[in-house]
């Protein structure tokens, strides 16, 4: 029981750290199976609490607690919409951990040099889709250092680059120049 309280008392430290500051950093995603060669993606994300603002795929995408803003400048459009809980979750894997709580068997562990805390969850219900969802955590400061999802034969991690905690505001909104499309998708 001792060892429960530990575990929760590591990750629900981390998910308030997500909730209290500012996270910034450059990450990459990588996308492997078995049959395919990894695909690797760099992005920039900046995020507090459920606000989030990501660039990635040539896309920037936004969300200020109520709108997601996705702007392509390939196309010069901008479309705003009001995500579902389980669209949000998908765009950010680190709200996926904390959504993912609930439905599954949480346990951590240190790495040999007591450095990083390692937390694993399994989901109770494999309905979830997922196999395991793997988070690596930073132990002095609670910094997320990168995330892994196991689905099927398919990996997706996601590390992270010289993340860190900014004081600087943050805005979560994209604007649309002059000129620009906008798809406005809210109801």
């Amino acid at each position: 029981m001792k060892g429960l309280l530990i575990i929760l008392s590591v990750l629900s430290s981390f998910l308030t750290n997500l909730e209290t500051k500012t996270l910034q950093s450059d990450f990459t995603v990588t996308v492997a199976e078995e049959v395919n060669a990894p695909m690797n993606y760099p992005g920039t994300i900046t995020m507090h609490g459920n606000c989030f603002r990501l660039s990635m795929f040539g896309i920037d995408a936004a969300y200020d607690g109520k709108t997601m803003y996705m702007y392509s400048g390939e196309t010069d459009e901008l479309t705003l919409t009001n995500p579902t809980e389980q669209e949000l979750v998908e765009t950010n894997p680190l709200l996926f951990a904390k959504a993912l709580v609930p439905k599954c068997n949480v346990t951590e562990r240190e790495t040999s040099d007591g450095a990083q805390t390692i937390i694993t969850l399994t989901p109770k219900d494999q309905s979830i889709g997922i196999n395991r969802f793997v988070l690596r955590v930073r132990k002095a400061d609670l910094m997320p250092l990168s995330v892994e999802i196991k689905e099927g034969n398919k990996t997706s991690s996601l590390k992270m680059k010289e993340p860190k905690f900014i004081n600087t505001k943050t805005d979560y909104v994209i604007t649309a120049e002059d000129g620009t499309y906008v798809n406005d998708m809210r109801l």
